[in-house]
């Protein structure tokens, strides 16, 4: 049985065990595709068969194979390349106007996010850090510096700073800074970010897998409360050429 069926067949049953109800057509090829990506049946540098292809090994509509790759396209696990069919972005798109996590970005990508930490300690706000987050001198912090994968790419080099009201201890932040600030009511609302353009030194590209000189990104962000006060000053590092930053513009 073509592996793309079988999982078809794996995704239609899950759902019915869930006790959700056998879920649409579009939905579970959505699930198999990702499945597949995931145990590598399409890999990044093949296209994956064409829609009229799938529609008549599954025997379900080209409207129903369209409905579910355009939702992997809208998702940024897919590409359409004009004339050549879909293919596995290896780029990661990222909304620049969606306050989210990295962790969250990966794995609604079907990525896997890991993290290596490069050091986490606790002090009071430098001066920079008191004019960035409107804190008064003297306040403590806690400082958390990682490097950032995708399954096993090195994706981006983390610099945060958050106020120490915001988090219990050093130790609250596990795989996912918001979900550790989530757990305790203080994840940001609302965040003011800022995108440059640098070429990477000898220690980030180094970690990042990358050369000296390389085009980079930096990414400085301000996350703030609903109550105003902010609590996250962050600047990542990322390659550039594994990420792609987006916004919707309106004339409004």
């Amino acid at each position: 049985m073509n592996p793309l069926v079988q999982l078809m067949h794996d995704a239609a049953k899950s759902s019915l065990a869930a006790g959700a109800g056998k879920l649409p057509l579009y939905q579970q090829l959505q699930r198999a595709l990702r499945q597949a990506i995931d145990n590598g049946i399409y890999g990044p540098s093949s296209a994956l068969p064409a829609e009229r292809q799938l529609a008549l090994e599954l025997g379900i509509s080209r409207i129903t194979v369209r409905k579910a790759i355009d939702s992997l396209v809208d998702d940024g696990l897919l590409v359409r390349r004009a004339g050549s069919g879909n293919f596995l972005n290896t780029r990661i798109e990222k909304n620049f106007a969606k306050l989210s996590s990295f962790s969250e970005d990966m794995r609604a990508r079907g990525r896997v996010p890991k993290s290596n930490w490069l050091k986490r300690s606790e002090g009071l706000v430098t001066p920079e850090e008191a004019l960035r987050l409107r804190l008064s001198p003297g306040t403590p912090v806690y400082r958390f510096n990682r490097l950032r994968y995708a399954d096993d790419a090195p994706m981006c080099l983390e610099y945060a700073t958050i106020a120490a009201f915001a988090l219990p201890s050093l130790d609250a932040v596990g795989d996912s800074m918001y979900e550790a600030l989530e757990a305790t009511g203080n994840r940001p609302v609302r965040a003011l970010q800022r995108l440059s353009a640098l070429l990477l030194g000898a220690e980030q590209a180094r970690l990042l897998d990358a050369r000296e000189g390389d085009a980079g990104l930096c990414v400085e962000r301000l996350g703030f409360l609903r109550d105003g006060r902010a609590v996250e000053f962050c600047r990542s590092y990322f390659r550039g050429d594994t990420y792609d930053f987006v916004a919707e513009l309106t004339a409004a």
